[in-house]
């Protein structure tokens, strides 16, 4: 059954990029890639999603070899108001607000069930200021 680094080299190679090219891209070292990719390391969420980026691939795909728009596996995307409205100050595209919406979730999923704020608008922007920071 292949795995993650399986897909990952599967779509570098489709897309002609060379293990240092993704590593530049995606601010991997060539050597943690070239590990991720034997099957020789797991990588954590942080790693997976600079790699998602940089390959212009889903989270879902490399992590599971599943598309994230197939319509059976998933309801219809919801996006709140608020981060609607945070995207067009933003000049978002709809990838980008997806991407933004996917982030915030894998973020909450990983907190506790206790009393989880709603986002306002101003939160949306500071959320993707953060991760421009980290990610670029």
């Amino acid at each position: 059954m292949p795995g993650v680094g399986d897909r990952i080299r599967e779509i570098r190679e489709a897309r002609t990029l060379t293990q240092d090219q993704l590593a530049d891209r995606s601010g991997v070292s060539k050597g943690f890639l070239s590990d991720i990719e034997n099957g020789k390391r797991n990588p954590s969420s942080e790693y997976v999603l600079k790699i998602a980026n940089a390959l212009g691939a889903s989270i879902d795909y490399l992590l599971r070899g599943e598309e994230a728009t197939q319509p059976s596996a998933r309801g219809p995307m919801m996006i709140p108001p608020e981060l609607a409205d945070a995207a067009v100050k933003l000049s978002l595209t709809y990838a980008q607000t997806v991407e933004l919406l996917e982030a915030h979730k894998s973020v909450i999923a990983r907190r506790s069930n206790k009393e989880i704020k709603r986002f306002e608008v101003d939160d949306w922007i500071a959320l993707h200021r953060a991760i421009k920071n980290v990610f670029g």
